[in-house]
């Protein structure tokens, strides 16, 4: 039996207020977390996820106050990442409210922080975030297509986005956050593609971000084998019911959902 798909609205936080833009660019205002968080706990989210998105390229920690501020106004799991580097972190992120712990620019620097983190806390607790864009002219070629880029896709890596999601789940990670920056505050919808090559690469369930901008982009991020869909603007945007109108695309398309 097909497990339920989940709708995951995402919170993109920038000193304590959550912004949106596109390509990880342009920045804009969007609301107070902890009151978009309720919102969403109210409208039928099945888990929110909070990304502090200057935290690593600001070398600075997540904002710890913000997140437990957020975890006391929810009911639903909560995923928290940005500026985690480690066992420390992610210990911290959990005493505070977090669920899970979401990681990107650490783990490509040192892998074995994979390991360290599943051994200490299990896998379900570790979300890989692979902010993948298509390689370009100039850039190191990669096998698939995609590179894996860090620092809220700002510095580009050289590694295979599909390659680096494989040896993750290798490393005992339990899911895959992947965003597509190319896709990012598009809303064209999803990268198709990109779920479909990372998909065909592991077996732990993938979360599909970026591009989203109406209910029908859902069913076809599913179909192309998202276990997971997660979006920003077409939630902060749009209106109140949204997250309901989401989950009745995704059913009519023949997909069970939460």
């Amino acid at each position: 039996m097909a497990v339920a798909v989940r709708v995951i609205p995402c919170l993109d936080v920038d000193a304590g207020r959550v912004v949106k833009g596109v390509n990880f660019e342009g920045l804009r205002d969007a609301g107070d977390p902890v009151e978009l968080a309720h919102r969403y706990d109210n409208g039928g989210a099945d888990e929110l996820t909070f990304l502090d998105v200057t935290a690593s390229s600001g070398n600075r920690e997540t904002t710890f106050d913000v997140v437990r501020r957020t975890a006391e106004e929810v009911f639903i799991p909560l995923t928290v990442g940005g500026g985690v580097r480690g066992v420390a972190e992610v210990d911290k992120l959990l005493r505070f409210g977090a669920d899970k712990a979401s990681i990107n620019t650490a783990a490509v620097a040192r892998p074995e922080v994979i390991d360290e983190i599943t051994r200490h806390f299990g896998s379900q607790v570790l979300v890989l975030s692979v902010d993948a864009r298509r390689t370009r002219d100039g850039d190191i070629p990669t096998s698939s297509g995609f590179e894996v880029t860090t620092h809220g896709g700002r510095t580009g890596t050289g590694i295979d986005a599909v390659a680096w999601a494989k040896e993750a789940a290798d490393r005992g990670v339990g899911e895959i956050l992947l965003n597509s920056i190319d896709a990012d505050g598009t809303k064209d919808g999803f990268d198709l593609e990109l779920i479909r090559l990372v998909r065909a690469a592991v077996n732990i369930p993938i979360i599909a971000s970026g591009g989203a901008g109406e209910p029908a982009h859902f069913p076809p991020a599913v179909e192309a084998g998202a276990d997971a869909v997660l979006a920003a603007s077409v939630f902060h945007f749009g209106p109140d019911d949204m997250i309901a109108q989401v989950k009745a695309a995704i059913r009519g398309a023949g997909f069970e959902v939460r």
